[in-house]
């Protein structure tokens, strides 16, 4: 890490400096020069730097400004850094996006703000090709779990819902600087043209799918019970005594596109 600038907790930032963990990175993700990359929270440029060359040019989203002088020395002469300082939690990334263009999207994300940004850039996923992300592995686990384990649920359904998700390698902490108290991983996510299983309306499915596991230990006839009744989940072939990390991501596309039936 550049002693210049000290990682900010507050921030939850943890400055990736392993070039074998970087190497593993770009195998994976084979960047192109035709392809539009934009990167969400470059930090100091230890992946930028290394996509560039393959790019040409890149946009990346930074909120920290103090970072921004490091991050343009470090990529000086690779490509074409365009450089939007702002919270990408509030971002319009369709503005970065034209017309039939699809970007690729990429980012070590800070842990204490990787679950809302998620969600965020899902509303963008018809202009998005892919995206790799380092996370906590624990999140990362949960976003790849499968029905029936302790780690499904609303994470996995909602971003499943949009997103082919890939766990693709661990990473140590001793990849960082300052090294975090957790693992990390490496996500893949790479969203549908079609939902596999098309929702009417996808604020009822976040409802449904939040009620839910909102009392996980639960049956669904009594978690859901005020949104739908024992008999009306039989007649869509769904057991009322199984619990949310049992039900799989059509049966509450089915709950909530029953609901906008009504």
């Amino acid at each position: 890490m550049n002693e210049k600038h000290r990682a900010k907790k507050s921030l939850g930032q943890n400055f990736l400096k392993d070039e074998n963990i970087i190497a593993q990175i770009i195998q994976y993700v084979s960047p192109g020069k035709s392809q539009h990359f934009i990167e969400v929270g470059p930090g100091l440029g230890a992946l930028t730097k290394a996509i560039l060359p393959f790019v040409g040019s890149l946009d990346a989203i930074e909120f920290d400004k103090d970072v921004i002088p490091e991050l343009e020395k470090a990529c000086k002469e690779k490509g074409v850094l365009r450089i939007h300082q702002a919270d990408a939690l509030k971002f319009d990334f369709s503005t970065l996006i034209k017309g039939a263009d699809k970007a690729r999207v990429i980012g070590n994300l800070p842990y204490n703000i990787s679950t809302p940004l998620l969600f965020h850039l899902i509303t963008f996923s018809k202009k998005i090709q892919d995206m790799h992300f380092m996370l906590q592995k624990e999140v990362v686990d949960r976003i790849c779990a499968s029905l029936g384990t302790k780690r499904y649920g609303r994470l996995t359904v909602m971003l499943q819902y949009y997103c082919k998700a890939e766990f693709l390698f661990e990473v140590p902490p001793e990849a960082f600087t300052p090294k975090p108290k957790v693992d990390s991983a490496i996500l893949r996510l790479v969203p549908y043209d079609r939902p596999p299983y098309p929702a009417k309306n996808m604020e009822t499915l976040s409802i449904v799918v939040r009620t839910a596991f909102n009392q996980r230990r639960k049956t669904l006839r009594n978690t859901l019970k005020s949104i739908i009744s024992e008999e009306e989940l039989q007649a869509l072939g769904i057991d009322p005594k199984q619990r949310p990390e049992q039900t799989s991501l059509k049966a509450f596309v089915d709950i909530a596109n029953f609901k906008e039936a009504l």
